[in-house]
């Protein structure tokens, strides 16, 4: 009787220890996922100021535009349209697409410029080309800094225990990467045939 006593109380032992390593761990990982969740909204916020940034800088580029190539209104609606979308896009995935025709049409926008060489050389069109230009470069760091938050927190929850416990605590793979646009893949096609004035 002494012996089972005592091989049940070992088992018990062994259980509540096991118990309580698992336990342990498992908090441990849940707290770790949920700073690294953080770190995502964290890293998103600073894309959402710059991108908020870009869009600011839009309606003042394109009047400057309109000011040498008025004709141009189907680029000028596209633009609008693709700001709008933007600002009113509220979740990541949705304002990651919407970047992504922003981009599209400020390219266009852009192409327009080719044409005008005394628009190249208007001093405001050249400080809101630069203040964009600056703006494109912070967007490339905050937007390569969320992706990495991204994937930290992706293998951390991939990895064995961790996927175990993300699973147990609800946590899942984050698939919004924010990565480059179709149209931003392929070089825009720039015609330096008879500018117009």
């Amino acid at each position: 009787m002494k012996i089972v006593l005592a091989v049940v109380g070992i088992i018990v032992v062994i259980v509540v220890l096991v118990a309580a390593i698992v336990g342990g761990s498992y908090i441990n990982s849940k707290n770790e996922m949920v700073r690294k969740s953080e770190a995502i909204k964290q890293a998103w916020a600073q894309v959402d100021v710059v991108l908020q940034r870009r869009a600011d800088l839009i309606p003042n580029l394109v009047e400057t535009v309109k000011g040498f190539a008025k004709h141009e209104e189907t680029v000028y609606a596209d633009i609008a349209n693709a700001r709008a979308g933007l600002l009113s896009a509220k979740s990541p995935a949705e304002k990651i697409a919407a970047n992504g025709q922003l981009d599209g049409a400020l390219g266009r926008l852009l192409l327009i410029v080719e044409n005008y060489p005394n628009l190249k050389s208007d001093q405001n069109f050249l400080a809101l080309q630069d203040e964009l230009a600056g703006t494109e470069n912070r967007i490339a760091v905050e937007r390569r800094r969320y992706n990495e938050a991204v994937q930290d927190y992706n293998t951390y929850i991939g990895l064995f225990p961790n996927s175990i416990f993300a699973g147990w605590a609800g946590f899942q793979r984050n698939n919004d990467y924010f990565n480059a646009t179709e149209s931003a893949r392929q070089a825009p096609k720039v015609d330096f045939s008879t500018p117009k004035q």
